[in-house]
């Protein structure tokens, strides 16, 4: 019989777990959500940060926790790296073979990455060609590369939690991996607590990445100094009002708006760089919100104007066969479960 495993998505202030059953359509056996309350009441901690810095003991009592919850038996894991764990850029070669791509990027490797080469690993995607006006053709490449000590530090984490790490996978890759079938030019705009990823895609496949520290704890942050109230009330406001509200609501809206922005345009400077940058890219023709900021109220809607091109918010589980008794939560589930749910497709490919 197939053998269940667990997809893991370690984020800044809470950790994402599914337990999936490998299949034609997979199916969710299981989910479960840890949200660490203290790490959203300390504006200055988090569970990891974009310096790589990572509470590991921390992280292993709440892994084993949240495994204990779930009260699963499956030990392997596939789990997502977050994007300041990594370090990406697009490089430009000329029309060639894989094997020749390798070899030439060991060379460009070392102009760009900011570690000895013995000290990251290394792989590519191949994100775009184009010819020039001179009738030669390009490729664009996407150099990936992460710190072999970030690796090490995630096997010790889940060895120390009785887990077997299989796959430590960018979060960008597993959030595409959702859309592989799908043709159309889109921008993934995926607001976590601390942090945003800007995600590009074409054909289903991953083509850019950005990411800016501008997040949906900056909101929070923003209502909890102006209305006097500790950050744990002020996140208890942001979702149950969000930014539509009118009447004594209304004060509330106009405190968040002007963060929302700066996450708009945080949006807006990566478009621009990403049709700088890579050449013959289509321009997107809809946004897609992931991550727990997709949720806010009305965030949709005030996207969808500013951006000009229809914004919807992720829908991971319609690739899952899972029990009727979750269909209500999964509207909301989806944005917050998306990148463990992407991870969950990845030993099907």
């Amino acid at each position: 019989m197939a053998k269940p495993y667990l997809t893991v998505d370690i984020g800044t202030t809470s950790i994402k777990a599914a337990e999936i059953l490998p299949g034609e359509r997979p199916k969710i056996l299981n989910y479960g959500i840890l949200e660490s309350s203290g790490y959203l009441a300390r504006a200055n901690q988090a569970l990891q940060t974009s310096s790589l810095k990572i509470f590991e003991s921390d992280v292993i009592t709440l892994v084993k926790t949240l495994v204990k919850e779930m009260g699963t038996n499956a030990k392997d894991v596939y789990a997502s790296l977050p994007l300041f764990s990594v370090f990406t850029t697009v490089l430009d070669f000329p029309q060639m073979e894989p094997k020749e791509i390798e070899k030439a990027l060991i060379y460009q490797a070392r102009q760009y990455v900011p570690l000895p080469l013995d000290e990251v690993a290394l792989d590519w995607l191949k994100v775009s060609h184009y010819q020039d006006d001179k009738g030669y053709e390009h490729q664009k490449v996407l150099l990936i590369s992460v710190p072999r000590s970030e690796i090490r530090r995630y096997q010790h984490i889940f060895a120390s939690a009785g887990l077997s790490l299989r796959t430590l996978e960018m979060e960008s890759l597993s959030l595409v991996r959702l859309f592989e079938d799908d043709p159309t030019p889109t921008m993934i705009i995926d607001i976590g607590s601390r942090s945003t990823n800007i995600i590009f895609m074409e054909k289903g496949s991953l083509t850019w990445n950005s990411q800016s520290d501008f997040a949906s704890f900056s909101l929070t942050q923003a209502l909890a100094s102006s209305l006097r109230v500790n950050p744990l009330r002020a996140e208890e406001l942001k979702k149950e009002k969000g930014i539509m509200g009118t009447g004594a609501s209304y004060e509330l809206s106009t405190i968040m708006l002007p963060f929302l922005d700066v996450i708009l345009n945080e949006v807006k400077k990566s478009q621009f760089v990403y049709g700088e940058q890579v050449m013959g890219a289509g321009k997107p023709e809809r946004a897609v919100l992931s991550g727990g900021g997709a949720n806010l109220i009305g965030i949709d809607k005030y996207f969808e104007h500013e951006l000009g091109i229809p914004v919807v918010r992720i829908a991971p589980f319609a690739k899952f066969d899972y029990a009727a008794e979750i269909e209500p939560f999964v509207p909301e589930l989806g944005p917050i479960m998306g990148v463990a749910l992407g991870l969950g497709m990845k030993p099907n490919q």
